[in-house]
């Protein structure tokens, strides 16, 4: 069974070293030391979000790895991404991140992950990490003026809207793209909310909304007879965060 993770930030999340959404989402693995993989394409492989990495999923609770594209040191990248239990995007932007991936031949190769019967990955990120593993959602790539991302991979259905809470360009804009069809049903989370699906054979399901915090902010947003619909996920509420370190939205 595959799963995908989507949150709505993606280095905020990252630097809240103890924050329990790690913890669960290593635990989807079903393995004592999983294996790790960060893709830092949407911020250009920037080495300080790489190091944030390794700090919160340091060698004590995982086997933690990373996969340069902009100075690629690997042949056989099928081979290297398949032996990996998480696959972790990094926030940042979007639109540039799908292109190199299309480029390098990665999409096809995580597509292939998770449409194998037999694959137990777990994909997962935020913002752009999270953004990604839909048909579409809101972004910044294309500047400081939020634009409409219509083109995801796909993995889901529907369209996805992270930082709701932290952003206030990023309702309205939702909204708007929803009403004029620009963008399929999906859903929308705070900064410190995921969304957990699940891929068993064809069927894909909606397992949960998770958080860290009391009172989530977890969406199913649609458009009915020309206005706007929001109804709340059931969400699970994780136990276990520690002390945090503060973090950007993105």
């Amino acid at each position: 069974m595959a799963h995908v993770v989507a949150t709505g930030a993606g280095k905020a999340m990252m630097e809240r070293r103890t924050d329990p959404t790690h913890e669960y989402i290593l635990r989807l693995t079903g393995k004592e030391r999983p294996r790790v993989l960060f893709v830092g394409t949407a911020t250009g492989d920037e080495a300080p979000y790489i190091l944030s990495f390794y700090t919160t999923y340091d060698s004590d609770r995982c086997a933690p790895h990373h996969l340069p594209l902009f100075h690629r040191a690997v042949d056989d990248l099928a081979g290297f991404v398949r032996g990996f239990d998480v696959i972790h995007v990094g926030g940042g932007n979007t639109a540039n991140m799908l292109d190199v991936w299309k480029r390098q031949g990665l999409d096809e190769i995580m597509r292939d992950l998770w449409e194998d019967p037999g694959s137990n990955v777990v994909f997962t990120g935020g913002s752009a990490g999270g953004i990604c593993w839909f048909e579409g959602g809101t972004t910044d790539s294309y500047g400081p003026t939020l634009q409409v991302l219509p083109e995801g991979l796909g993995f889901l259905h529907g369209s996805f809207c992270p930082h709701y809470d932290a952003e206030d360009q990023r309702r309205p804009l939702f909204h708007d793209a929803l009403l004029k069809g620009e963008l399929a049903t999906g859903y929308a989370v705070g900064n410190l909310q995921s969304l957990h699906f699940t891929r068993s054979g064809d069927a894909i399901e909606l397992v949960t909304a998770i958080s860290p915090v009391e009172d989530p902010l977890a969406l199913r947003v649609e458009a009915v007879d020309g206005r706007i619909v929001e109804t709340q996920l059931p969400a699970k509420v994780l136990a276990g965060a520690g002390p945090i370190a503060a973090g950007p939205s993105s």
